[in-house]
């Protein structure tokens, strides 16, 4: 048995694969607020029940919003803040008594929809995060590719390519930097856009709605973010030349992207043809967790 945990800011979800990755149970608990002791026990706990549910034992693997140093052994990059610089994975390791495999969320999204999901065929695939931020994860063969740095994929913390005159030097990004593709393709950068072109609408949900009910500020906006995304995965396919991308979180639930995307991104793309298709993820919200669950791909 396999069992995946998604460690998000606001909450932790557990699953229990069996062999074949159909599932046999599923958890999901609130994350204790910048307390790392608190998580480490609630990690553990969550561990221990579904192993009670299943009675059976199982490998663990976990997706964790950021990353572990391979210098340090430590977290870092982790919007849960409370995780940096700690030795998570000594820590769950000591806990749980057995070895704990930890990826990047995004990589996690990634290794479950090429393990069995939507690009499940493809020997190169990116899979994309673009919700409150923007993550990417590598997948070649079915294997995550992580880098020596442990940050492959991590595209949201590159520049906007081939930017407007309007774009630069665009806004701050946490990560230091300005212009960030996070700060545009992001559900929160795209909501900020709308606002500061005179738009009204809390969510990225709301302006899309608004949009398809012929509201020309929301069509406006929505325009532009199609222009955006289409100029970042097209740096992508430049680099990677994947056959699939992925797309996961809110902004992927927006219907027309998968369309528009692939109608804009050619005259990015340094190719006479592009072939690569932009598909929504097949597990839905059920991928990173799935994917922590496949980070064990034999057992």
């Amino acid at each position: 048995m396999r069992i995946g945990i998604d460690l998000g800011g606001t909450k932790i979800e557990g699953i229990a694969l069996d062999e074949q990755g159909r599932e046999l149970h599923r958890h999901r608990i609130s994350t204790p607020q910048h307390d790392y002791e608190a998580t480490l026990d609630a990690i553990t706990n969550l561990v221990h029940l579904l192993e009670k549910e299943t009675n059976q034992n199982g490998t663990v693997g976990m997706g964790i919003p950021g990353t572990i140093s391979p210098a340090t052994n430590l977290v870092k990059n982790a919007n849960s803040i409370w995780l940096n610089d700690q030795p998570l994975t000594e820590a769950l390791q000591d806990k749980l008594q057995r070895e704990v495999r930890i990826a990047n969320d995004a990589n996690c999204f990634a290794v479950s929809e090429a393990t069995d999901g939507a690009a499940k065929d493809a020997h190169i695939m990116f899979g994309v995060i673009i919700g409150t931020g923007t993550g990417g994860g590598i997948c070649v063969d079915k294997k995550p590719l992580i880098g020596i740095n442990a940050i492959g994929g991590e595209w949201g913390h590159n520049p906007l390519p081939w930017p407007r005159d309007d774009e630069r030097p665009g806004h701050a990004c946490f990560c230091g930097q300005h212009g960030c593709i996070e700060t545009f393709c992001s559900g929160t950068g795209f909501t900020r856009d709308h606002k500061q072109h005179g738009g009204k609408g809390d969510t990225a949900q709301a302006i899309v709605q608004q949009a398809l009910q012929g509201d020309a500020l929301a069509e406006e906006s929505l325009l532009r973010y199609e222009d955006r995304l289409a100029r970042a995965l097209a740096s992508i396919i430049n680099i990677l030349d994947p056959e699939v991308i992925v797309l996961g979180g809110g902004m992927s639930n927006v219907k027309r992207i998968y369309n528009s995307i692939p109608e804009r991104w050619g005259q990015y793309i340094f190719s006479d043809r592009v072939d690569t298709r932009l598909v929504p993820p097949m597990h839905g919200d059920s991928s990173g967790v799935r994917g922590a669950a496949w980070l064990w791909p034999n057992t």
